[in-house]
């Protein structure tokens, strides 16, 4: 194998200021190669080998989403991605800029050295640039969990001037970079903490110390059981009913019966049959994610089982708006989406295939075969007129785009409808990606946003698909679409003055 880049080029003349730097570097380099910790030489070079390829940060990664919490697993992804772009740019950059051998090993003890010594250029360094990037990005999704990992980061940069393969400015500079690289994942992929949604408008909802009246039902489909487990522990007089997925809606209806509060653990589809049950009966909801995207519990504040129990013992709680659609022979309530068009196709065509060959391969067929019908799905009329769609979205409250990630609501109080159109025409892949790209614009040749109260649809073709929170029906002829501004009673934390 050869070098990526030549290191018999000759280095420049002499500049005084350059050349004071590199004899400091060396300097400390040798400082460091004189020194002995106890404990580090059997450590550290094995710490530097786990590192090689980013396995030390996988494995880590691993243990993270093992967790099965949600910040924990946003906090893995983060930290990844963070290492992929940090990776990235320093392979296509960072050594291919600076073009500076390796140190001399000879003042490094044989102990200490590597069994197979890099041979790329030294600047900067990649580990550590590794490092500092997982690290980071865990750190700014999750506090806890950063400085968790920081010390084992901080021991890897360490442990590449240690076994004497890179000298103090290569790991400080590539501990920038990688630094650098996790704020730069953040601004295209915000964390959640800046956006937290506000704490209005409040409502008087039960505070429960032990949990009495609470009566709460998991969907064990979602994989809850663990949840409904800490559900006991934090709240150990409330009431937990463990359920398969065909079973949620009448064990909802029984509980909902005896219960001064209704409690639902599920994913958003499950929380959609439980806050309609919960609008019938008058109760409060409190709501525990725990299916694979729960939009409604995370734009809401809710995390994890601490985070809702401490709002139930305290009785904080928000009114929230619900949406609602109504057409002939099919109505219904939705606390995140409602759609028509080509997304209610693709979720009838995956459920054809994903028994049969999975989940992620059944949605790529899904959506070949439904951006290929040479047929618009939805031909509707808006104010009167004939109108062919690809796609009509409708948001319970305004989404915002962050990034390149999908939109969050900063409020689900607002009184609004988000409704977003992809126009007909040819192409209906290239329009839905253009739509997409358009973001926050509320007109584009491809896509026309509007936000409304209330919005009604004429003239809805039979056999049309609606899909409301993960959920599928038909409707047909007029189709309407409203707010109940505040209609509903969350339990959500709540930061104490």
């Amino acid at each position: 194998m050869s070098p990526d880049v030549d290191l018999t080029v000759p280095t420049p003349g002499p500049r005084p200021v350059r050349d004071r730097l590199l004899t400091l570097d060396r300097r400390l380099f040798e400082s460091v190669a004189a020194r002995h910790w106890p404990g580090a030489d059997p450590l550290l070079p094995r710490l530097s080998r786990s590192a090689n390829h980013g396995v030390l940060w996988f494995a880590t990664a691993a243990a993270l989403a093992a967790t099965r919490t949600p910040r924990a697993r946003r906090a893995a992804a983060r930290g990844l991605a963070s290492l992929g772009l940090a990776s990235l740019t320093i392979n296509t950059l960072g050594k291919r800029t600076v073009r500076r051998a390796r140190p001399l090993l000879d003042p490094v003890p044989l102990v200490r050295r590597l069994k197979r010594q890099p041979f790329t250029t030294s600047f900067p360094s990649g580990h550590a640039a590794s490092a500092a990037a997982f690290a980071t990005g865990v750190a700014l999704e999750s506090p806890a969990w950063g400085a968790a990992v920081a010390p084992v980061a901080g021991a890897v940069v360490l442990s590449r001037v240690y076994t004497g393969v890179h000298f103090p400015s290569d790991v400080l500079a590539g501990a920038a970079l990688g630094a650098g690289a996790a704020l730069a994942v953040r601004g295209l992929v915000p964390t959640r903490a800046p956006a937290v949604p506000p704490a209005r408008p409040s409502a008087g909802a039960p505070a429960l110390a032990d949990g009495e009246g609470l009566v709460l039902v998991a969907n064990t489909g979602a994989g809850s059981a663990e949840r409904a487990g800490a559900v006991r522990d934090a709240l150990p007089r409330a009431e937990v009913v463990e359920c398969d997925p065909a079973d949620v809606p009448a064990e909802l209806e029984k509980a909902a019966a005896r219960a001064r509060v209704l409690g639902v653990c599920g994913g958003d589809g499950t929380v959609n049959t439980a806050a309609a049950i919960a609008l019938r009966h008058g109760l409060p909801l409190a709501v525990l994610p725990g299916g694979t995207l729960n939009h409604f519990a995370h734009d809401l504040g809710v995390e994890d089982v601490r985070g809702l129990a401490r709002a139930v013992r305290r009785g904080d709680a928000v009114r929230v708006d619900v949406g609602r659609f109504a057409s002939r022979g099919a109505e219904g309530v939705f606390l995140n989406t409602c759609s028509l068009g080509v997304y209610p196709e693709l979720v009838r065509e995956r459920g054809r295939w994903s028994h049969r060959i999975g989940g992620w391969p059944a949605g790529v067929l899904a959506a070949l075969r439904v951006l290929r019908a040479g047929r618009h799905p939805l031909e509707a009329q808006v104010r009167g007129r004939p109108l062919p769609l690809w796609l009509l979205f409708a948001g319970n409250g305004t989404y915002h785009r962050v990034g390149l990630a999908p939109g969050r609501r900063l409020d689900l109080a607002d009184g609004l409808l988000d409704v977003r159109v992809v126009h007909g025409g040819r192409r209906p892949a290239a329009r839905l990606l253009a739509a997409a790209l358009a973001g926050p614009l509320t007109r584009s040749p491809a896509h026309a946003a509007v936000q409304v109260g209330r919005l009604r649809l004429t003239g809805v073709a039979p056999g049309t698909l609606l899909a409301y929170d993960g959920e599928v029906t038909e409707v047909h002829g007029e189709v309407v679409l409203e707010k109940l501004p505040g209609a509903l009673t969350v339990y959500r934390p709540l930061p104490r003055g």
